[in-house]
């Protein structure tokens, strides 16, 4: 399931900030997203980037979604991580869980490999605190599923909606 309405508690913000503040640090990369499968940001550390965040956020998603696509094609389930390399400056995407992908932007300053080993075991620190999340958001969204009017209440706004349109 996509989640394109996010409700993150406190303590699961500085948690997730916490996490990608470290792999900021211990990769030596430039900046770490934290998005949605819906193109959402979540959780955004590191040097602000020279674009439109937002719209980079909805880019990434776009590329994971086509390179699944692609997956499928070949007889895979999907890809877990994408890697782009330019000249300069080079990303790289890694699945988390219940479609969520952490971007890591990093240049010449680190490598690959180190970007790889530190995601690692950001992600397994990520799955757990999503995992969470979406467990708390699950049981506050059931405590709310009483109906919040009532079966005479609806009846009487739809005989009203009826009568303004009869003729």
């Amino acid at each position: 399931m996509v989640k394109a309405d996010w409700s993150i508690f406190e303590e699961d913000y500085w948690a997730i900030n916490s996490v990608l503040s470290d792999l900021l640090k211990s990769s030596n990369s430039r900046s770490t997203l934290l998005i949605d499968r819906t193109g959402q940001l979540i959780s955004n550390i590191g040097t602000a980037p020279e674009f439109d965040v937002t719209s980079f956020a909805s880019l990434c998603a776009a590329d994971f979604e086509a390179n699944n696509q692609l997956a499928q094609l070949i007889g895979e389930k999907d890809f877990s991580t994408l890697y782009h390399q330019g000249t300069e400056e080079s990303m790289y995407l890694s699945k988390i869980v219940n479609d969520v992908i952490l971007v890591v932007l990093f240049d010449k300053s680190t490598t690959l490999g180190l970007v790889r080993l530190r995601v690692k075991r950001a992600v397994d620190e990520l799955v757990t605190i999503v995992q969470n999340l979406f467990e708390k958001l699950e049981y506050r969204n059931e405590e709310y599923d009483a109906p919040l009017v009532d079966d005479d209440f609806t009846k009487e706004v739809e005989a009203e909606i009826d009568s303004l349109f009869a003729d």
